[in-house]
């Protein structure tokens, strides 16, 4: 029943109308190669505003544990970038902030929307930095740490062996060496000398950096005189076993200073091995100006002079490191390149360049900072940083991106990105950059020449010919394509101009393994080293892990082809370490992490077709890769090509991780194919039969086989004018796959609704309409049997105590054992209810009856055919959705929440995650469908925000206006939500209460969001380790009382019926199983239905018909001690009011009464029979 009509308001969002300049701006991106730098790199050494190539505030601190946004516990958590207000749909943001560009910016449509704008600014207002109370102890400490290291007296020369051991001896402090360490026997020494120059660099003094939860991050750099170099210092690690002594060195200094406050250690700057650094923090144990008080952490990196080496020796196609077998003066062209040695050493070389480049763009863009605050909040959701492990794209890389963006590259000069954009624009026209520009096929040389480089590495380029550094050293194959992958999601997210995407852009935590990825796997690390041979010429074990790793993904890539979209690596996290110890390494417990983002469509494929035979060359190296497996096979049009076939049983592992383990066994070793462990098809197995559309074929052939039988008939009153299908089970949706067994029949029949031509001899009155369509039904029976004498057809009575309720119904039994209910709709029904319930003279039960009946009407003949017309289309369009649908519902089934939630309702819960995926793409898996939906349960906030599902992808704003303007109707006029706990609309049922009206209660709704909080925080915390069979077990101690059932009365045990093969006689078996009197017979619900009307107002029911044979029960607050009434609901037991006999004083009071739980719980016993075998009592 609709809300009254009430006056409508403007929605909060507007069309997207993107300005001219987001669009063709971009068109310069292909073809910025070469060009002239028109602006001056040149920046002074003291300049206090700028950023560092390799030391980025924030960059290097270690992720911590992330709280849950707004106190929802179990929710996976989220980054506190939490806007006042803030709900599933949209925030209310609060009053923003106005200046004249920005106003200027509005009105030129430069924001997405008006609402989005006011959450942008709301969100800098936030995390932009205030540089206050918060960050004078860290500035404090700063002042003292360059005190400490201008006072640090020099080291003279020293060989390495005596160097190291001096500073052992004395300081206590070892060398943090990158691996491999230097021989004892080099001739070099080692020295150190005051530093030339100690700046704060990195976001904090550019103000760019963010006040999140984590601690504030300072970068502090020391730049290395040149007198401690010498000319071949770049080759074979000599600079950086200088620059790690010369470390040492100052945390020796610091260590041994009385002015140290502090807790100092080593890290690798953003995980790079070759670049140690020293992490100062707050001693909690001592405090100092109140500097133990505040969170904070301070990195001191290295620098050198920027002409300290060669540029035209250090380029990322020369080499750098020679093996001892190479003659040192054989020309670098001749070997090998070592782009990430040669970038890592350029980079400490231009510290204070990249600085002013920052600090230029900050200066010339006045949307600039903040942009870079965008930036790095969106990569931080989405896990991506600067660390090595974390894909080596983070918040200095966007940062230069944008700058150089904003400068001239072209011959045309005209830079990508304009000064004048808003910080919007920036923010989106960089993700177009990242995501439309394949700098691994289109490598960008910013004014620089371009220069030859290894070909199918996968790796990006984009080179700073200024600096001479390719800036995006530090990534990898794998993490390029992720961060691609989510910059073109978070483009299409922005680009949505219906629903407002601010949350799913910044707020969304969206690294969670298990639902970013469809299949996670983890491999030990140490079988990866093990794999990757003896190739590396120097046995730096770092880059053993990195061959290795980058052999895997190759492996990987290559064999599973277009079965995967992504294949990704995530190293284990490592720690800093004390002065005192040596650089750790990977132990034997540590395991690497792979994630796989499959095709639904191509995955599950047995036969792998190779090259043909005629071509040797292809069919060789076919051959050579897949080993025994390859075999040469001809198929049906004639063709004959080298192919691999994979076993496609149930029993055994999936066809995925039957490929991964081969690949992992032929070409890295038998030690990493027999150790992975495989997360994803778990969950895809929870659900009987096989995933996918496939076991519905037979009961979608039967329903066309129905309508063809029905439509040929002969001696119909009238024509057919359509026959549509109103079942779960001929949606793919049902959790029980129909025919799964040749011995049983459907236990449900599957509803149709037939409609019949219009004619003027159909009866104007409602109760005649019924009769007639018990005629037109026992007219169709009578046909039926006539046709087909295998087929059994009956007439069912329905809603028998209202006679204008729908009365009656067909059902149809096929030989093969398919069911169907057929119902017949007639649309004058519609509109003689509304008049009736828009007449003056009916009675308020009359109407009430009405409306009943209207709602029925609507929701049976006219929601649900058309919901399972879309949901067979989103099926075929979605290839996981339907073993998705079928999970979600066992997962409430096993909760005991399935009798409270329609199907129809709990499929949009499903739907939404599909056609509303942000901030991921579109599940590809039964696993990231299933935990996205428990995780949009769990943040669901049902109270103040609607769900509104675009199922077809053409809702309008109007629509969407209309939708939100009923919803807030419905919330004025019942507050209390004592009607309408759940609004769920879709663009085919806009009235938002089809599936909810009534249903489910406000105990029974947070229900629901307390075990999807919980499931989150399951899989939050176990990670890989996850049970997914243990995300269905649902606690029964919760429930104030336990009806334990008979097995045989639930729906496991019927259907176990068929299947119990120490029947004797089994031809009484298959009768038994295919009794049609039995059909659609359901002993626990009938049980449960009078229950309800007996006790509905003492209790709420939880049970399961399917496959729990429990029912569970909590007792309504309402039945709380109270004053004694006439005609309670409930069987109550007198209690003597004492408050009010001491008021009286005569020892004579009112009577209060108890709820009688004990005789209810004994009468329903009685009234289950034998169906009850015991009653447990957890609450009294």
């Amino acid at each position: 029943m609709p809300p009254p009509a009430t006056k409508k308001r403007k929605v909060q969002h507007v069309a997207n109308v993107e300005e001219n300049n987001d669009v063709s701006s971009f068109a310069s991106f292909e073809d910025t190669e070469n060009g002239e730098d028109s602006a001056s790199a040149n920046g002074s050494d003291e300049t206090n505003d700028g950023g560092t190539a390799v030391g980025e505030a924030g960059e290097s601190a270690k992720p911590k544990d992330k709280s849950p946004v707004d106190g929802q516990d179990g929710v996976q958590a989220q980054e506190d970038y939490t806007v006042r207000g803030q709900g599933t749909n949209g925030l209310h943001a609060t009053k923003r902030r106005t200046t004249a560009m920005e106003d200027g910016a509005y009105l030129g449509e430069v924001y997405k929307s008006s609402m989005f704008k006011l959450q942008v600014d709301e969100l800098l207002d936030q995390i932009r930095p205030k540089y206050g109370k918060k960050e004078a102890p860290a500035e404090a400490a700063l002042r003292t740490l360059k005190s400490i290291i201008e006072r640090i007296p020099d080291r003279e020369p020293l060989p390495v062996s005596e160097a190291e051991r001096d500073l052992i001896k004395a300081k206590r402090v070892v060398v943090p060496f990158p691996d491999p360490p230097p021989a004892q026997d080099v001739k070099y020494k080692l020295a150190y000398a005051r530093p030339t120059n100690i700046n704060a660099v990195g976001s904090y003094p550019l103000k760019i950096a963010t006040r999140t939860t984590v601690d504030l991050v300072v970068d502090l750099a020391v730049t290395m005189p040149g007198s401690i170099f010498q000319e071949k210092d770049y080759l074979n690690y000599r600079y950086f076993y200088k620059r790690a002594y010369y470390l040492a060195c100052l945390a020796a200094g610091i260590k041994e200073s009385r002015e140290n406050v502090f807790r100092v250690s080593f890290d690798c700057l953003n995980g790079n091995h070759l670049q140690p650094i020293i992490v100062v923090e707050p001693d909690g144990g001592i405090d100092m100006n109140s500097l133990s008080q505040s969170k904070w952490k301070i990195h001191i990196i290295l620098a050198t002079p920027e002409n300290a080496f060669p540029e035209d020796k250090t380029r990322p196609d020369r080499n750098c490191v020679r093996s001892k077998s190479n003659d040192e003066a054989l020309p670098s062209q001749h070997l090998p390149p070592t782009p990430f040695y040669n970038a890592t050493l350029r980079a400490d070389s231009q510290v204070t360049q990249y600085l002013t480049l920052l600090h230029k763009a900050a200066s010339t863009c006045e949307s600039y900072r903040d942009a870079c605050v965008l930036g790095r909040v969106w990569l931080r959701q989405r896990g991506i940083s600067g660390r090595v492990r974390d894909g080596g794209f983070g918040n200095f890389e966007w940062a230069t991106v944008m700058a150089l963006l904003l400068q001239s590259s072209g011959k045309a000069g005209v830079p990508s990105l304009s000064p004048g954009y808003s910080s919007y624009q920036l923010f989106k026209a960089t993700l177009q950059f990242l995501a439309s520009r394949n700098l691994v096929k289109q490598p960008l040389f910013f004014q620089a020449d371009a220069f030859d480089r290894p070909k199918g590495d996968g790796l990006p380029v984009f080179f700073d010919g200024p600096r001479s550094v390719d800036f995006l050293y530090k990534m990898t194959p794998w993490s390029y394509r992720l961060l691609r992958q989510e910059a073109r999601t978070a483009v299409a997210m922005l680009g949505d101009c219906l629903f407002d995407q601010f949350e799913s852009t910044f707020i969304l935590r969206a690294d969670a393994p298990l639902q970013r990825f469809d299949i996670v796997g983890e491999i030990p690390l140490s079988a990866i080293v093990a794999s990757s041979g003896t190739s590396c010429h120097d046995g730096s074990h770092e880059l053993k892990i990195q061959q290795g790793c980058q052999q895997l993904y190759t492996t990987l890539f290559r064999g599973l082809g277009d079965r995967v979209k992504n294949v990704s690596l995530i190293m284990p996290e490592e720690q800093s370490w004390a002065l005192s110890s040596p650089r750790p390494t990977f132990g034997s417990e540590s395991r690497l992490t792979v994630g796989f983002v499959v095709d639904p469509e191509t995955v599950a494929r047995a036969v792998d077709h190779g090259p043909p035979a005629e071509s040797k060359k292809e069919a060789a190296s076919f051959r050579k890769f897949w080993g025994e497996k390859a075999e040469l096979r001809r198929f049906r049009d004639g063709s004959i090509l080298e192919s691999v076939v994979w076993s496609d049983k149930d029993t055994g592992p999936s066809i995925f991780e039957q490929i991964v383990r081969y690949l992992l066994n032929e070409h890295l070793g038998k030690d990493l194919g027999n150790n992975p462990m495989f997360v994803g098809d778990q969950f895809g197995r929870l659900i009987p039969g096989q995933p996918g559309l496939a076991p519905f074929q037979p009961v979608m052939e039967a329903f066309k086989t129905l309508e063809n039988d029905i439509r040929g008939m002969e001696g119909l009153p009238l024509t057919v004018r359509s026959i549509s299908a109103a079942n779960s089970q001929l949606r793919y949706a049902s959790i029980q796959v129909p025919l799964s067994s040749a011995l049983t029949k459907m236990q449900e029949p599957a509803d149709v609704v037939i409609q019949f031509e219009g004619s003027g001899r159909w009866p104007d009155d409602l109760t005649a309409i019924q009769r007639t369509k018990m005629a037109f039904l026992l007219k169709l029976a009578a046909l039926f049997e006539d046709t087909n004498n295998a087929m059994t057809a009956r007439l069912g009575l329905e809603n028998e105590r209202v006679d204008i309720l729908n009365q009656c119904f067909l059902d149809v039994v096929y030989s093969s054992g398919t069911a169907f209910r057929l119902r017949i709709r007639h649309d004058r029904e519609q509109t003689l209810l509304e008049q009736r319930l828009k007449g003056k003279t009916a009675d308020p039960k009359g109407k009430e009856e009405a409306a009943l009946a209207l709602a029925a009407h609507k929701s049976n003949f006219l929601r649900l055919p058309t919901h399972t017309q879309a949901m067979q289309t989103l099926s075929t369009r979605y290839p996981t959705l339907s073993p998705t649908v079928r999970l979600v519902k066992k997962w409430f089934a096993s909760h005991l929440l399935a009798s409270h939630f329609p199907d129809p309702l709990i499929e949009l819960f499903v739907l939404r995650v599909f056609v509303q995926p942000y901030p991921w793409s579109v599940p590809s898996s039964v696993m990231t469908g299933f935990l996205r939906t428990l995780f949009f349960l769990s943040r669901w906030d049902w109270r103040g925000d609607p769900l509104i599902v675009d199922m077809s992808g053409e809702m309008t704003a109007a629509e969407l206006s209309a939708i939100t303007t009923r919803f807030e109707a419905w919330r004025r006029i019942d507050p209390a939500l004592n009607r309408v706990v759940l609004f769920v609309a879709s663009n085919i049922d806009p009235d938002g209460t089809t599936w909810t009206d009534n249903k489910p209660a406000k105990v029974v709704a947070a229900r629901m969001t307390a075990l999807a909080r919980a499931a989150c925080r399951t899989v939050n915390d176990q990670g890989l380790h996850v049970d997914a069979a243990g995300l269905l077990v649902s606690p029964l101690a919760d429930y104030d009382f336990v009806i334990h059932l008979t097995p045989s009365f639930t729906g496991r045990g019927q259907r176990k019926k068929g299947k119990n093969t120490g029947v004797r006689f089994k031809n009484l078996q298959t009768s038994e199983a295919n009794d049609v009197n039995l059909m659609g017979y359901s002993p626990v619900e009938l049980f449960v239905e009078e229950m309800k009307e007996l006790y509905g107002q003492a209790m709420v029911l939880f049970y399961d018909s399917h496959d729990r044979a429990v029912i569970a029960g909590l007792w309504s607050p309402h039945t709380a001690r109270r004053a004694w009434k006439v005609n309670l609901a409930y069987s109550s037991i007198p209690r003597k009011n004492h408050t009010a006999a001491d008021a009286h004083g005569d020892g004579d009071g009112g009577i209060d009464v108890d709820i009688n739980k004990e005789a209810i719980l004994a009468e329903m016993a009685r009234l289950g029979g034998d169906m009850v075998s015991r009653i447990e009592v957890n609450r009294s």
